[in-house]
């Protein structure tokens, strides 16, 4: 197994403030608009732009919230694996509002499209984005496309994007994993 650099650091906290900025261009004060990390991996993402948007371009308010997926997934119960369940945390409405699902890699679209049935049980929202902070292009099952994406990457041949954060793995860096 070997790995490559994708994105560095500095290259990710680039990425991560100009995909801030277009969602400022497009939300600006977020008084109509929230940002859900999707289970378990989009929640880092989430929450360092949430932190940009409130500290760097001075955004007050920022509804934050986690979503998980695992039940609504539907290869839920086809695998020899038992899946883990994480914790939604939505403790504001959804009802009327523009939600921005955040992700760190876009593969398949299937949670995405779990994703999009689990918001359901909060409300329904006026309209649904999708930021991504990889796009493996040549791997959609669905037809599902982000509107906001960090870098698109052709991912092929069973090589895996390992995207690591400084909160949970020690370290800002995104790898091409060839298996």
């Amino acid at each position: 197994m070997s790995q490559k650099v994708l994105l560095s650091s500095k290259e990710i906290n680039i990425i991560l403030h100009r995909l801030a900025c277009q969602l400022l261009e497009n939300h600006l004060d977020f008084k109509n608009t929230v940002l859900i990390g999707i289970q378990p991996r989009g929640i880092f993402l989430a929450s360092r732009l949430a932190k940009i948007l409130k500290e760097d371009y001075g955004v007050k308010n920022i509804n934050l919230g986690f979503l998980d997926i695992t039940f609504y997934r539907d290869d839920f119960r086809r695998g020899d694996k038992t899946l883990e369940a994480n914790k939604t945390k939505i403790d504001f409405l959804v009802e009327d509002k523009k939600v921005v699902f955040v992700d760190d890699v876009l593969y398949t679209g299937r949670s995405i499209r779990a994703a999009l049935t689990a918001i359901q049980s909060f409300g329904r929202p006026l309209e649904i984005e999708l930021l991504t902070l990889i796009d493996r292009r040549f791997s959609r099952h669905l037809p599902i496309q982000p509107n906001y994406r960090g870098r698109q990457v052709d991912a092929i041949n069973g090589e895996k994007v390992k995207v690591m954060w400084e909160e949970n793995d020690g370290e800002d860096v995104i790898y091409l994993v060839k298996t």
